[in-house]
C-alpha cells in the first residue's frame, strides 16, 4: 500500500514538461489531441491511405491503443473489438483509462454482459493497472447475469487483491464508494439481502457514497422491508445527516476576519508538525483576469455579488478531476446569479487541455492560467471560495474521496457563506 493519507500533486512553478515540444504528426502525442473518437478514426485510415510509409510499427501500435480505449469509453464495444482484434500494447494511461471505461459500461450503461466478458479479458491479458477494479467490476457484472459462483469467487479476489488497500486512498473517483456498491451488489445477488443493506445504509451515513448507489440501496431496502415505502424518507434523512457533519467540519475553516489576500498554509498531511502552503493570493480577485477556453479574458471582477469558488487543477492530476463529479453537484444546485465555478487549469496548453475537456467530457467552465501567475499554487488539486464581496472565506487541498462528500463540503462552504451575509 502507498503511505499517502492525503494525496497532494506538488507541482513546481517553473512550467510543466510537455510545453515546449514539437508533437510529431504522425505520433500519439498529435493524436491524443484530436477530441473526437470518430475524427481519430478518420485521421488513421487517412494515414494509412496516404503515408503509410511514416507509420512505424510503435506509432501503429499506439493508435489502434488508444482508438481501442477511446471506443470503449464511448460505449460502441464493436468498435473496441476491432481495434483490440489487432492485439495492441497498452500504455500505462492506455490501460488505466481502460479501467475506467469498464466501469462506464457498468455503472452507466449497464451493459453487464459486455462488462463481464471484457473485464475477464484484460485480467486475462495481465493488465495489472488497477486489477482489483476491474475484480469487482466482472464480480458485480456477473452477479447481474445470475452467474453467483463467479460473481463471489472474483470478488474474493478482489479483496484478496494488493490494490485493494489502496480504496481508502483519496486518488481514484469513488474508489470505496464504488467497491461497497459493486460488493453489496454480489450480496444481493446472493441471498445476503440484509448485509448488503447495511453495508450501503452505514455509506450513505458516512457520505461514502455516490449516485450509483441509490438504486441497489433501493433494491436492498425492498428486499428487506418487504416494500419502497419509506426508502426516500430513509435515504434523504442519510444524506442530511451526512451532510451536517461535514457542514460543521468545514464550518471550523472559514476565514475570519475579512481576507482578500492570503497565503493557503495548510498541516502537512505526512507528518503534523510541518504546514505547506498551497498558494499565495497576493492581490484580490477582482484583480485577476485569466483565459477561457476560447482563448478569451474573463475578468473576475464581472463575479462581484456572486459567491465564486476556484479550483485548480492539471490533466496528470486524477484527484483533481475526480472531484468534478461533486462540484457539478454543487453547481446544479444554484443559479449562476448566486454562484459561479471555475476550474482552472495550469501549466498547460491549450489545446491539451480543450481535447482532455472534451474527452472526458468536462461539464465545468474551465479558465487557464498556464504560467500559474495568479495564485502560485503550490499543489493540486486545491480550492478557494470567495464570498460576494472578494474575501477568502474557505480554501482546501486534496480530493474527499467520494463524489457524494465532495459534493457536501463545497455546498457546505456555500451555505456558510450565505448564511454569515
Amino acid at each position: 500500500m502507498k503511505k499517502i493519507l492525503f494525496l497532494l500533486l506538488l507541482i513546481p512553478s517553473t512550467g510543466w514538461a510537455q510545453q515546449g515540444v514539437k508533437k510529431n504528426k504522425y505520433g500519439i502525442d498529435a493524436f491524443m489531441l484530436i477530441e473526437k473518437v470518430e475524427d481519430q478514426e478518420k485521421k488513421y485510415n487517412e494515414m494509412l491511405r496516404v503515408s503509410p510509409e511514416n507509420l512505424t510499427p510503435t506509432a501503429l501500435n499506439d493508435f489502434r491503443a488508444e482508438l481501442a480505449y477511446m471506443w470503449l469509453a464511448k460505449g460502441n464495444v464493436e468498435r473496441y473489438r476491432f481495434y483490440k482484434a489487432t492485439k495492441p500494447k497498452f500504455s500505462y494511461r492506455q490501460a488505466l483509462y481502460l479501467s475506467y471505461a469498464v466501469e462506464k459500461l457498468f455503472d452507466e450503461k449497464r451493459q453487464y454482459e459486455d462488462a463481464a466478458q471484457i473485464s475477464q479479458e484484460l485480467l486475462n491479458d495481465g493488465i495489472t493497472e488497477k486489477t482489483c477494479v476491474l475484480l469487482e467490476v466482472n464480480a458485480a457484472a456477473n452477479a447481474k447475469l445470475g452467474h453467483l459462483d463467479v460473481a463471489k469467487k472474483q470478488m474474493a479476489k478482489a479483496d484478496a487483491d494488493k490494490g485493494s488497500a489502496d480504496r481508502l486512498i483519496k486518488y481514484f473517483k469513488d474508489s470505496q464508494s464504488n467497491y461497497l456498491n459493486r460488493l453489496a451488489i454480489v450480496k444481493l445477488a446472493t441471498g445476503a439481502h440484509q448485509e448488503a443493506y447495511d453495508i450501503l445504509f452505514k455509506a450513505f451515513r458516512e457520505a461514502e457514497s455516490n449516485p450509483y448507489m441509490v438504486d441497489t440501496f433501493k433494491e436492498a431496502f425492498k428486499k428487506v422491508k418487504g416494500t419502497e415505502n419509506g426508502f426516500e424518507d430513509t435515504l434523504k434523512s442519510l444524506k442530511a445527516e451526512a451532510y451536517q457533519k461535514y457542514y460543521k467540519e468545514v464550518e471550523m475553516s472559514y476565514v475570519a476576519p475579512a481576507q482578500q489576500t492570503l497565503d493557503g498554509i495548510i498541516p502537512d498531511p505526512n507528518d503534523a508538525r510541518k504546514k505547506l502552503t498551497t498558494f499565495h493570493a497576493t492581490k484580490p480577485v477582482y484583480e485577476v483576469t485569466m483565459n477561457n477556453m476560447e482563448g478569451n479574458v474573463v475578468n473576475l471582477a464581472n463575479q462581484k455579488g456572486k459567491i465564486l469558488a476556484l479550483d485548480f487543477w492539471t490533466t496528470l492530476c486524477t484527484p483533481c478531476v475526480a472531484a468534478f463529479a461533486g462540484f457539478e453537484k454543487v453547481v446544479a444546485d444554484y443559479k449562476k446569479d448566486e454562484f459561479q465555478m471555475f476550474v482552472v487549469n495550469l501549466f498547460e496548453e491549450g489545446e491539451t487541455v480543450k481535447a482532455f475537456a472534451a474527452q472526458k467530457p468536462i461539464k465545468l467552465e474551465v479558465l487557464r492560467d498556464q504560467e500559474n501567475k495568479m495564485y502560485d499554487v503550490r499543489a493540486t488539486p486545491t480550492k478557494i471560495v470567495f464570498d460576494p464581496m472578494g474575501n477568502i472565506r474557505f480554501f482546501a487541498s486534496g480530493y474527499a474521496g467520494s463524489t457524494d462528500r465532495e459534493y457536501y463540503k463545497l455546498k457546505a462552504m456555500v451555505e456558510i457563506i450565505k448564511a454569515r451575509g
